[in-house]
């Protein structure tokens, strides 16, 4: 790993984040985790090469650590994205299924350490291109990228939609942006909401400033709209991402026509 963050900078209004596709863990993280942690199974698996090239202005900003050293798309402070529903924290303690991951638990001390070497230069990378993109159009859109299996009762009901728009109730971009992404999302052949079980975590919160010309918005997709299965060695499935992938340029485009709209 050559850093925390890799990125790719663009000419487009359109930042995209990708907190969870990164598989790094440090060898010394890695001998505390149990088997079931160091099977990696909460991974966003395969959504960078889902949306790669779909917006070729895009600017990109990806964590290379995985989740289980610190999660990038936390509050630095340890505030529950959902009180009172099950979640997963800032350094998970557990799987998805609500299963132990570590054979030692990391101490806070642990957790103060990741934070200042992963959490934050990865948002500082993702603060900066923000302000450059807005300095260049007059307007920023963070597009936050996710992928989950779809059923997972331990952290909701019943089968999750294939796609999952997070605004946090429209707080966190433009009325225009939202509406135009949830129109093509439900025009599309999958299944869609806004604001259901996932209304956007902490990125989408803290950067969606609307009123100050940053928007942002979460996407949440079910992972078996593009593997092949939703479990080891979570193939992807080329046919399936091909028709999502057509519907997600056509968000992304469409965003993007949006956003510079808003900054006339």
């Amino acid at each position: 790993m050559s850093g925390p963050v890799e990125i790719s900078r663009g000419d487009s209004p359109i930042v995209l984040g990708l907190p969870h596709t990164g598989t790094y863990v440090p060898a010394a993280i890695e001998a505390k985790l149990n088997a079931r942690g160091k099977a990696l199974a909460d991974t966003d698996w395969h959504i960078h090469t889902l949306y790669e090239g779909l917006l070729p202005g895009a600017t990109t900003v990806r964590a290379t650590f995985h989740r289980y050293v610190i999660d990038a798309n936390r509050d630095p402070s340890g505030v529950s994205l959902y009180p009172g529903q099950n979640t997963t924290t800032l350094v998970p303690l557990t799987d998805f299924d609500g299963q132990g991951i570590w054979d030692i638990p990391p101490s806070g001390k642990d957790i103060l350490e990741r934070r200042e070497v992963f959490h934050a230069p990865y948002h500082v990378a993702l603060q900066a291109e923000l302000e450059r993109v807005k300095a260049a159009h007059g307007v920023a859109v963070l597009y936050d990228c996710h992928s989950i299996r779809s059923h997972i009762p331990f952290l909701f009901d019943g089968t999750l939609p294939d796609l999952n728009i997070g605004t946090n109730n429209g707080a966190t971009c433009a009325p225009e942006i939202e509406a135009i992404t949830h129109e093509f999302a439900a025009s599309s052949p999958h299944t869609a909401v806004l604001n259901g079980r996932f209304k956007g975590g902490w990125t989408t919160r803290h950067y969606g400033r609307p009123s100050e010309g940053v928007h942002a918005i979460q996407m949440e997709l079910a992972q078996s709209a593009y593997l092949s299965a939703e479990a080891p060695p979570w193939t992807f499935d080329t046919d399936k991402a091909n028709r999502l992938r057509r519907w997600l340029k056509d968000i992304l485009d469409a965003i993007h026509d949006t956003a510079l709209e808003l900054a006339r």
